[in-house]
């Protein structure tokens, strides 16, 4: 079985669990998902953060 280590976003502390032992609270996967160069939905990801940010892109 591969266990990941996960994050509390409540208290911060790490545990591999699901929920927080400390605090109760739902647990995310503390690692960043794999890199890739043929990223498919790279361009997506950008066009979202540069929508949020305010950033206009000239085309």
């Amino acid at each position: 079985m591969h266990f990941r280590i996960r994050k509390c976003p409540n208290c911060g502390r790490y545990t591999l669990k699901e929920v927080c032992p400390v605090c109760g609270a739902k647990t995310k996967v503390a690692h960043p998902p794999r890199f890739s160069p043929e990223d498919p939905y790279g361009e997506y990801r950008r066009r979202l953060k540069r929508e949020q940010m305010g950033i206009a892109r000239g085309e």
